[in-house]
């Protein structure tokens, strides 16, 4: 008999955690019939295999050479077998009674292909908890732009502690592109919304916030940032292209992403520089994405100015000019070639009409 939920955790070197992790798994009062538990390992160096033997047989060990997250997600997966699947961190943890109510709600909102939820962020240095969590109930999607607007501003209670989706769900947006070695879990969270997500208003898990998050970057760490800004811009194009491929609008697509990706590729340029080339194509696309019907005046404006000088300059020379115009607020001067003609789109994911 296949098991209701399957709990797939990834785990890469969280020693100091991954215990509390599986025993928040193991305390959510189902039987060994009903939930399925399943840890990648990839690769780990210090003694986390040793901790997740420990819960043999009660927990399915797949131990892999280290190939990231995306690879970890492809061969948990194959492993799987819950028409329902949770998804865990290895250094996160559950809240009590975290499965009962978002199975519960997959069961009696059978139109909708997920669900997630709040969450409390635990900060590993202070030991405080920071409650986050959503205003309301409510069903996100990007079938168009309201909705995908609004599922943009959810995008913080996708967390993969958080995060449980239906297994038809994962069957069509896999196999990952395991060139994504790290946020294949936005791979995830994008097909969530295009099938469909309740999001919850409660906390139903701990995001353990600590040294070693990929996101908690020393900002004078710039092999690491730099390395993060560049795998952003990877996975934003990956996804892109695999939702496009599966029918999903390349408008809400475009919506969901693009701000995510632009932001990270004008970081990037910004602090380490990169082609004219590139340069001036983040600057046609945040002008593509933020104005529908912009004036005559303000193409002129984009074209012959944003655009020339992104060709004529190096590119930290130009964004660091532009972030300078940016921070002095001097856009206010050009209003008048905006105000005539321009409509301006709802992105909330970026700060793109600078």
């Amino acid at each position: 008999m296949k098991p209701l939920v399957t709990a797939l955790i990834d785990t890469y070197n969280h020693e100091p955690y991954i215990e509390q992790t599986l025993v928040s798994v193991l305390e959510q009062g189902l039987s060994a019939e009903e939930l399925e538990i399943v840890v990648v390992d990839d690769g780990s160096t210090d003694k986390t295999p040793a901790i997740i033997q420990k819960f043999l047989p009660r927990v399915k060990h797949v131990r892999k050479k280290n190939g990231g997250q995306a690879s970890a997600f492809n061969a948990g997966f194959a492993e799987s077998h819950g028409e329902i699947v949770a998804i865990l961190d290895g250094d996160d943890w559950w809240a009590k009674g975290k499965l009962a109510a978002v199975v519960g709600a997959l069961e009696t909102n059978p139109d909708v292909g997920a669900v997630t939820h709040g969450h409390y962020q635990f900060d590993q240095r202070t030991s405080r908890t920071k409650l986050c969590v959503p205003s309301a109930r409510q069903t996100v999607s990007i079938s168009n732009q309201e909705s995908t607007v609004a599922a943009i501003r959810a995008w913080p209670f996708f967390l993969m502690g958080a995060l449980t989706v239906r297994r038809n769900v994962l069957e069509w947006i896999m196999p990952l592109a395991e060139e994504m070695t790290f946020m294949a879990d936005t791979a995830f969270q994008a097909a969530a919304m295009a099938k469909g997500t309740l999001v919850l208003p409660e906390a139903l898990f701990y995001y353990r916030y600590h040294a070693d998050n990929l996101y908690a970057i020393d900002p004078g760490d710039l092999a690491r940032l730099r390395r993060r800004y560049e795998m952003t811009e990877l996975v934003c194009s990956k996804v892109y292209s695999r939702l496009v491929e599966l029918g999903v609008p390349e408008d809400s697509v475009s919506l969901l992403l693009s701000g995510v990706w632009l932001d990270a590729k004008r970081s990037r340029l910004s602090k380490f520089g990169g082609s004219r080339f590139e340069a001036l194509e983040a600057e046609l696309h945040a002008f593509r994405a933020t104005y529908r019907n912009p004036s005559l005046g303000y193409r002129l404006f984009k074209y012959v100015f944003v655009g020339g000088a992104s060709l004529l300059l190096p590119a930290r020379r130009f964004y660091g000019i532009r972030n300078w115009y940016a921070e002095r607020q001097l856009g206010r001067y050009r209003e008048r070639l905006v105000r005539d003609g321009a409509s301006e789109s709802e992105n909330p994911s970026s700060n793109s009409s600078a």
